[in-house]
């Protein structure tokens, strides 16, 4: 019988909710099977539940993962003494970040977490609310300070959040771009937008 492969001195469950990303991002969670899952693991399926209670389960981890990476940097950010400005710059970069990084699973917590239960569900959309409502206080701070030109904070959030998610596209596509290069021309076009 095969073992689970572990990287960079991970767990065998998180090997297995990062093979999970990459199924439930290729055929959505509710196609994949556990079985599925098991094959691309490289195990029998009914070893996974020694690691992992359910595809439930895998689902919540992904999603609360992702969601507890963006928030922690979100904390970490607003309690700098960065510029508005330096701050969206820094947040937009880390979005790019982890879209370039962690797409599989950035990608099933933005296109997935509908298929969350309650009380996850709730729990992943407040948090969502939550980080929405602190880069809107930023940008509004942003706009107080005279950094930032008079627009509306809710409609520039929605604006940068959308730009970073159409990097779906540049994954399906693969233009030929560097990462780097890909990074700063958009901050540029975000920041130019912002920016007074």
């Amino acid at each position: 019988m095969s073992k689970i492969r572990t990287t960079g001195g991970g767990t065998k469950k998180e090997a297995i909710i990062k093979k999970a990303a990459m199924l439930f991002c290729r055929k959505g969670f509710a196609s994949s099977s556990m079985r599925e899952l098991a094959d691309l693991v490289g195990v029998e399926a009914p070893s996974l539940y020694n690691h992992i209670g359910s595809k439930s389960e895998i689902l919540q981890a992904i999603c609360f993962q992702v969601a507890n990476e963006f928030n922690n940097h979100l904390i970490k950010i607003n309690k700098t003494t960065l510029s508005s400005s330096q701050k969206v710059e820094t947040i937009i970069r880390f979005h790019i970040h982890m879209m370039l990084h962690s797409y599989d699973a950035v990608f099933v917590a933005n296109h997935e977490w509908k298929q969350l239960a309650d009380p996850f569900l709730s729990n992943f959309l407040n948090q969502r609310k939550l980080y929405e409502n602190t880069l809107v206080s930023i940008v509004e701070e942003g706009i107080i300070k005279k950094e930032f030109k008079k627009l509306d904070p809710y409609v520039a959030v929605l604006t940068i959040l959308s730009a970073v998610r159409g990097l779906e596209f540049w994954f399906r596509h693969r233009r030929n771009i560097r990462e780097k290069e890909l990074e700063d021309n958009m901050v540029i076009h975000l920041m130019n937008g912002l920016n007074k």
